[in-house]
């Protein structure tokens, strides 16, 4: 098994290389990321497709680098992949066989069609599972890539000549000619591809939902699983599209993109009217997270049912001491007084999660691990998970048992309600508080009159004083072991 695994991605508009770390058989992590802004076919594509020497010499030197900064991470797996600019130059072998013959490294050159399964692959595997339909668009800088999926499976691909690079350097500013470009190729799209939700893939569409993320100061600074209503942004698009460039900035638009994102933004904008979406779900996973899964997936059909690999990594690399009775605990007692605590029962996954993570951050620090933990949590649990829940996951961690202020969470636009939390947050600190006695001890609950029973082989001073301490939503008497708390 292959322990870390690099993917060197060769696109029209850069080059960037990602590292996979396993930590287990399906938990992984990304080690290393990097990204040279080159354009492959700049020139080329008024040239007959024919790439420069100049660029030729310079995507060898990249790809050398990459190579090197690969085996400095220890990479058991190198696999280096070219899409548009690549597939469509005429002398493509040119730069094929000095990588092949000087670096001993061979390049892939994937059609269209496998550049859109592969990002549809990579997107619907490490975004929150979708039962619905949904349309995956990839707009890249030498094509766009669509890809129909339904129940976690690839139906359908198709892959369009309109990246963001190409229409620049074919249309430069002329924007009448450009739009019926568009719209021919739009109309080559089949009739099936029909869906309400789109995922968006690439470095455009994810710097226009970046864009909509500081204008709507929203409180969580990650792309990846970030979703909006097409309705409440088409304005916002239509406004970078018509925008100066000049006012780019003022937007929320990095400068790196500034040349290119109107290209971009008017496809994006033509394709949400075309195929009447409604829901819009941002990937940060996309070709090179495919390449890696399908190497992953190779002996298996995708993960294990309920399996969350940001979870299972954060645990093997952050979890030194694993207590299966906390998570036992924490089940058990939320059943035990759900006839006062009127939580919805799909909250109960989100308990699992934080007991089976409550103790991440202490590798950082003894002292505010819980702070640790939630920071743990935001940053390092991206893949399979909406924002909401790890938004509520690191906030009961954080919390720490203290009596909720609803109004000061940080995060409160993206939390369930007050109540929600509260309970949450006791059942959890309590738990953890039991298990300071002994780890791996399991609890018995009973709750009837007004009353908490719990039954446990060890209770002393310190855990009945810890105790004392948690905030309870609702007043009631605690025995341990037939002793009032």
């Amino acid at each position: 098994m292959a322990k870390k695994t690099a993917i060197i991605d060769l696109g029209s508009n850069g080059i960037r290389m990602a590292i996979y770390e396993k930590t287990s058989r399906y938990g992984f992590y990304i080690l290393n990321e990097q990204k040279v802004k080159f354009r492959l076919a700049q020139g080329a594509y008024e040239q007959d497709n024919i790439l420069l020497e100049k660029q030729i010499k310079k995507a060898y030197e990249i790809i050398k680098y990459f190579k090197n900064q690969a085996l400095n991470f220890k990479c058991n797996k190198i696999y280096c992949i070219g899409t548009s600019a690549l597939r469509d130059a005429v002398n493509k072998d040119e730069l094929v066989n000095l990588l092949k013959k000087d670096l001993k490294l061979n390049i892939k050159t994937i059609s269209g069609e496998e550049e859109a399964y592969l990002s549809g692959f990579g997107a619907i595997n490490l975004l929150p599972k979708l039962e619905e339909k949904a349309i995956c668009l990839d707009i890249g800088g030498g094509s766009a890539e669509l890809c129909l999926c339904e129940n976690q499976k690839i139906i359908k691909t198709f892959s369009l000549d309109l990246g963001t690079v190409r229409l620049k350097d074919l249309f430069k500013d002329k924007f009448n000619k450009l739009e019926k470009h568009i719209d021919a190729y739009l109309d080559k799209i089949p009739q099936d591809f029909k869906a309400s939700t789109l995922i968006t893939i690439g470095g455009s569409l994810r710097a226009i939902s970046n864009a909509i993320m500081e204008k709507n100061n929203y409180p969580l600074n990650q792309v990846h699983a970030f979703s909006y209503q097409a309705n409440d942004e088409i304005d916002f698009i239509d406004k970078i599209i018509n925008c100066k460039n000049q006012e780019l900035s003022s937007l929320g638009i990095k400068k790196e993109r500034h040349d290119t994102i109107k290209m971009g933004a008017l496809v994006f904008y033509k394709i949400i009217k075309k195929l009447q979406i409604k829901n819009i779900i941002t990937s940060g996973a996309g070709v090179r997270e495919g390449v890696f899964l399908k190497d992953l997936f190779k002996h298996h059909k995708g993960f294990p049912v309920n399996f969350n690999p940001s979870l299972k990594s954060l645990e093997d690399r952050l979890v030194k001491f694993k207590s299966s009775s906390l998570v036992s605990n924490v089940n058990k007692l939320f059943n035990v007084l759900e006839d006062i605590h009127y939580v919805d029962k799909k909250y109960q996954k989100h308990l699992n999660y934080a007991a089976r993570l409550i103790e991440s951050g202490l590798l950082l620090s003894f002292y505010s691990n819980h702070k640790h933990s939630a920071y743990c949590i935001l940053s390092g649990l991206n893949f399979c998970i909406k924002h909401e829940d790890k938004a509520l996951i690191a906030t009961i961690i954080e919390q720490h048992g203290k009596k909720i202020n609803y109004e000061n969470l940080k995060l409160n636009k993206l939390l369930p309600d007050e109540n929600t939390i509260s309970w949450l947050n006791f059942i959890l600190a309590f738990c953890n508080t039991l298990n300071k006695g002994k780890e791996n001890e399991l609890c018995n609950f009973t709750y009837k009159n007004k009353t908490l029973y719990i039954e446990k082989k060890t209770n002393n001073f310190i855990i009945q004083e810890a105790i004392k301490k948690i905030s309870k939503p609702k007043s009631f008497n605690i025995y341990i072991n037939d002793e009032e708390i």
